[in-house]
């Protein structure tokens, strides 16, 4: 399981591993192995889901929340896709919501900044946009906007969860947080608290009673806490393999460039924040679960809709494909599905690989539960998965 990032890669790292005997890397070579056509992380449900709304205190002094929220993000939807019911992955959706932020056109300060999505490139490139403003921080009511207005999954075996973290009392506003915490749990939505700051204040300030009556976890971390690295020996591997993954994806329709463009902006994004969130954001796309792009790539249009590219007009294609019949698109496109399975085989084990090295380093060094947003969520993810009859 994912609990910690990577250093930035120094100088001098090798090309190319030698594992028990067996070169491992993306190169071209490898990808034209013949390797076994599984799922990278099993079938992907079609019934339940695993839900997740970010509630993130955007006031003048959470600039360090923000900045571990860009930290993590790929590290929280890498731990939500290793989780399985019946055998089976779900389908993983991320919400994101701002509060306590002066600039908020909103009686209560509050802005849902995407609706629960599989657009993980939406959410990365809305997230790394936030900007903190002092403003009046509303638990209740921004809960209450989430747990109401999202689009929740009401099949009771998708698991529903809300995280709001803040540094502020959690009863400030007209809005009751004990109600709507209520209200949310009788829809079987967790609700999560993360207060910034120590423990104790937390509590007094009722951080850990809103988490108590929604049957959630209540955790205190310290925001302006920088996230810990470590360097593995398959960072850089995995990072060529991005560069492959991105070249199976092949736009289409209106916005179709611009989507590829936004895929492009949020790898720079995660490379910018650190080496290890670029890697986590690559395994994060290897992820069929929870990195789809069914809405601008031909490559997964084609898979939910195979009757799609038969109809597909000229106007919608790039330029590469215009001119040719729909025999030679589909050939392609078939092509491109292929490259893309074995590459995500290749990141899935080369990942498993790292994560052992970390954990192995983890062991070595010792933690603390509180040491930042994302392993606060990993935390109470892992023990509410569990609860609700997920496995890892």
């Amino acid at each position: 399981m994912t609990t910690i990032k990577i250093l930035a890669l120094t100088l001098g790292v090798t090309a190319f591993l030698n594992v028990q005997g067996t070169s491992i890397g993306c190169t071209q070579s490898s990808i034209e192995k013949n390797i076994v056509q599984n799922e990278p992380s099993g079938s992907v449900s079609k019934e339940n889901k695993i839900q997740v709304a970010l509630l993130l205190d955007t006031s003048n002094s959470m600039d360090g929340l923000i900045d571990q929220a860009k930290s993590r993000l790929w590290n929280i939807v890498n731990t939500l896709t290793t989780l399985k019911y019946n055998g089976k992955v779900p389908q993983i959706e991320i919400a994101l919501y701002e509060y306590g932020n002066d600039g908020i056109k909103d009686e209560n300060y509050i802005r849902q900044v995407t609706p629960l999505t599989q657009d993980l490139d939406l959410v990365s490139e809305k997230l790394f946009a936030l900007r903190t403003n002092g403003g009046s921080e509303y638990c209740g009511a921004v809960i209450r906007d989430a747990s109401m207005n999202l689009n929740w999954d009401d099949n009771e075996k998708s698991m529903k969860l809300i995280y709001i973290a803040g540094n502020e009392s959690f009863d400030q506003g007209k809005i009751n947080y004990k109600e709507v915490i209520s209200k949310a749990k009788s829809k079987n939505i967790y609700t999560n608290t993360i207060f910034c700051g120590d423990r104790r204040e937390g509590i007094e300030t009722y951080w850990q009673n809103g988490a108590t009556i929604g049957d959630g976890k209540y955790f205190n971390i310290d925001s302006n806490r920088k996230v810990m690295y470590i360097e593995t020996p398959y960072d850089i591997k995995i990072s060529e393999c991005n560069a492959k993954l991105n070249d199976t994806y092949i736009y289409y329709g209106n916005r179709g460039a611009e989507y590829k463009n936004k895929q492009t902006a949020q790898d720079k994004n995660a490379e910018i924040q650190s080496v290890s969130n670029a890697v986590e954001r690559t395994v994060a796309k290897s992820k069929k679960n929870a990195y789809k792009n069914d809405h601008w790539d031909l490559v997964d249009k084609a898979e939910k809709d195979k009757s799609y590219i038969s109809n597909i007009k000229q106007e919608e294609l790039p330029s590469e494909l215009k001119g040719k019949t729909n025999v030679e698109i589909q050939k392609i496109i078939a092509q491109k599905a292929s490259e893309r399975e074995k590459i995500q085989k290749e990141i899935e084990e080369l990942s498993k690989k790292r994560q052992d090295y970390i954990d192995s380093e983890m062991r070595k060094k010792g933690s603390s539960d509180s040491d930042d947003l994302g392993k606060a969520i990993e935390k109470s993810v892992l023990e509410l998965a569990k609860k609700n009859g997920y496995s890892s």
